[in-house]
């Protein structure tokens, strides 16, 4: 049976699983068949899971007996820093090669009550440290549009499986746009929710005041469906919040969207995507929607306060991976020797990089000159969004200030490296919610490479986000 994975939707393979076109087993078949075909250049996936078909068996019977809700039956990957009971989580570090979750992550749990099947675990770069996918410990994931080029990172395989049709959908982890960058590299749609709106139990902490799970999709509804599917308040993350609705109608509403003239004034972006926003503005105002000239005067220092907020708590939360109470451990080694050379042997340069970063940032002597002054800034970087909220609903920026770059361009030079993130860091800093969505194309040498457009909205307000994102893209 030949299933269309390129132009399937969640709503569409829910549909024909009820009606009985095909079973939830012949949907799994089907994209187990398109990574055979695919994932050995593209390399999204570091396990498939074994136990596919017997997943889809058991979401059959749950159509069967009249139990299904709209996600059973339907195919998701995750990414590995997620952990699911009785597989694999390693982070794509060598230091968790073997390590096995022995309980499932909130979000997990949930999904499995909706009789979804998991695919299998994708690859990131060594715990969501990387803005490539080149950090990972288990090699490069290429991107689906051109395998010269990165898919974007942390989560570049769980974008690449969605964008290669490898997964209907996937989960991945945004900590400074580790969802939304990957997203416009990859011409997908992607959700970093409210920093809470997720719980983040069973999920491995990089930088825990920062960290939110959220969904990839090639449309908006698919994410929003995944992202109803896994918010709530969980007493197992006391950062959670409670679901609030909103009793706004936003159906065809005109939005009021405010662009930070100033900030995309700084220099570094390219040509191509300026003029793309341009031209997506004025595409929202034939839609009806209204574009405001915002202020947003401190977001400049949003990349600084980033690199210092974070690394200060990588350092804290890598501390448990030391050899003997995670990961693995080089033996013959006596005493302190034995904690040194198991780190040295299973950690990244990436990874270690920022270790020692947040560890002097944490220092005496240092610890109020950076780590304290960051947070101070952070709170006027909050004030901004809160401000600008007053008067506008949603505010529009690129994702990102350049199209997927070639493989090993970056990944020798941290600071260009992490000048990628310029767009998508302030919104993790604030806790407000953002989406990218694809916004165009720019050709090189005959291969269109997808561009990214980045929605705002305030807390809990990711209702908006869905419903400029649909009257954006003409999403019904």
């Amino acid at each position: 049976m030949s299933i269309d994975l390129k132009n399937l939707t969640i709503k569409k393979a829910h549909e024909a699983l009820l009606k009985g076109e095909y079973s939830a087993v012949d949907l799994a078949s089907a994209y187990l068949e398109q990574i055979k075909k695919t994932d050995k250049d593209i390399h999204a996936y570091l396990e498939v899971f074994a136990d596919v078909i017997e997943q889809a068996k058991v979401a059959d019977e749950k159509i069967k007996n009249g139990k299904a809700g709209l996600l059973t039956g339907i195919p998701i990957a995750v990414k590995d820093n997620i952990l699911i009971k009785g597989k694999i989580a390693s982070a794509a570090s060598k230091i968790l090669e073997n390590y096995t979750a022995t309980y499932d992550a909130t979000v997990i749990e949930k999904l499995k009550n909706e009789g979804v099947v998991f695919i299998g675990r994708t690859n990131m770069d060594e715990f969501a440290m990387g803005g490539s996918t080149e950090n990972s410990a288990y090699g490069t994931t290429k991107n689906p549009y051109d395998l010269e080029r990165v898919p974007g990172g942390s989560s570049g395989g769980s974008a690449a499986a969605v964008a290669s049709n490898e997964s209907l959908v996937s989960l991945g982890s945004d900590t400074g746009g580790s969802i939304r960058q990957p997203a416009s590299f990859c011409g997908l749609v992607g959700l970093k929710p409210t920093y809470g709106a997720v719980s983040r139990y069973g999920v491995m902490a990089m930088g825990s005041s920062l960290d939110q799970i959220g969904p990839f999709g090639k449309t908006v509804l698919d994410a929003e469906i995944l992202f109803n599917a896994i918010k709530g308040q969980d007493k197992m993350d006391s950062t959670t919040l409670p679901n609030k609705k909103s009793e706004e109608n936003l159906s065809g509403k005109k939005f009021k969207i405010g662009v930070p003239k100033d900030f995309l004034n700084i220099g570094g972006i390219d040509e191509s995507i300026v003029k793309n926003f341009q031209e997506s503005l004025e595409k929202l105002k034939a839609l009806g929607h209204e574009i405001i000239d915002i202020e947003l005067p401190n977001l400049k220092y949003s990349l600084a306060v980033y690199y210092v907020i974070v690394p200060a708590e990588v350092s804290s939360n890598m501390a448990r991976y030391d050899g003997m109470r995670y990961g693995k451990r080089v033996t013959g080694a006596t005493g302190i020797e034995d904690y040194f050379l198991s780190r040295q042997a299973g950690l990244g340069r990436e990874v270690k990089r920022r270790i020692i970063l947040g560890t002097y940032v944490l220092s005496s002597g240092y610890y109020d000159a950076y780590y304290n002054k960051a947070n101070i800034v952070r709170e006027i970087i909050k004030d901004d969004y809160k401000k600008a909220f007053k008067n506008v609903d949603i505010i529009a920026t690129p994702t990102a200030p350049s199209v997927a770059f070639k493989i090993g361009e970056k990944v020798d030079d941290p600071l260009q490296m992490y000048l990628e993130d310029i767009f998508t860091v302030p919104i993790n800093l604030a806790g407000v919610p953002a989406i990218s969505i694809p916004s165009g194309m720019k050709n090189i040498n005959g291969k269109d490479l997808p561009i990214g457009i980045q929605f705002i909205a305030d807390y809990n307000r990711e209702d908006k986000l869905f419903a400029v994102s649909k009257s954006f893209l003409e999403e019904k």
